[in-house]
This record gives structure tokens, C-alpha cells and sequence, in this order.
């Protein structure tokens, strides 16, 4: 069992006053025994607290406000899978053209090989990589 801070429990307090209010309560017995355990509560169960006192008339607005306060405070766990960004399948036929007609004839240019790797891998340059592969491709082939 946690030690608990020392200090007004509005937490505590606010479960006390809906477990009187609704002493059938499931879900508030449930949040007593696991406020005691644990010492804490989650988010989503203070979202449920705050949802459920809220339905309540003689409930201190200040507890309320307490209680929106500790809500805002904790972070937000979102456990929706991560979606990967699929690389584009479609190639720029005019970097494919640049990139093997300056490594036709230098072919231990460092930096389009690096242009060329990057290009390979991520199948794109960025903004400034074409301008400065239009560059070279200008000098080196035209």
C-alpha cells in the first residue's frame, strides 16, 4: 500500500460524497477500493468520478473544479496502433534519369552516391537534395 500525501484528499472527499449520494454504486465502491490500494486513480476513471459528482446537487463546486484540474494535468494515453507511412512506389523518373547519367560517367561522385542512397532507401529527395542534384546534373552532364 502507498504512503498517501499529506494534505486535503479531495479525491477522497469527492468519493465519499457520491458514495453517500448513490450507496448502490458499483463503479464508485469499485473507485473507493482501488483509490485505497493503489493511492491514485487513472484518467479515464477520474473523467467517470468527476462525470458522476457532477449529477450531484450539494457536491462543493471547488472539489469539482480541483478534481478538472488533476485531469488536465495528466497525460493523454492513446493506444491506437501506429500506422506506418508507406514509402511511395512511384519513382521520379527525371531523379532516376539525373542520378545515372552523372554516375555514368563519374561514378565516385560522394555526393550524388549519397543522393542516390538516400533516394534508394526513401524513394524521394528533399527539396533542397533535387535543386542541388540539378545543379551538379547542369555541370557535370549538359
Amino acid at each position: 500500500m502507498l504512503q498517501k500525501k499529506s494534505g486535503v484528499d479531495i479525491i477522497n472527499k469527492v468519493l465519499e460524497a457520491v458514495y453517500a449520494a448513490d450507496k448502490d454504486s458499483l463503479f464508485i465502491m469499485s473507485l473507493m477500493h482501488q483509490y485505497e490500494d493503489r493511492g491514485f486513480l487513472t484518467k479515464k476513471q477520474l473523467v467517470g468520478l468527476h462525470d458522476k459528482a457532477k449529477k450531484i446537487p450539494d457536491i462543493t463546486p471547488g472539489w469539482l473544479a480541483t478534481i478538472e484540474a488533476m485531469i488536465a494535468k495528466l497525460p493523454n494515453r492513446d493506444k491506437s496502433p501506429i500506422i506506418k507511412k508507406q514509402p511511395a512506389i512511384l519513382e521520379d523518373e527525371q531523379t532516376v534519369m539525373q542520378l545515372n547519367s552523372i554516375l555514368s560517367r563519374y561514378p565516385q561522385h560522394k555526393t550524388v552516391l549519397q543522393l542516390q542512397s538516400k533516394f534508394q532507401k526513401e524513394h524521394e529527395l528533399s527539396t533542397a537534395e533535387r535543386y542541388s542534384l540539378q545543379k551538379l546534373y547542369k555541370l557535370l552532364v549538359k
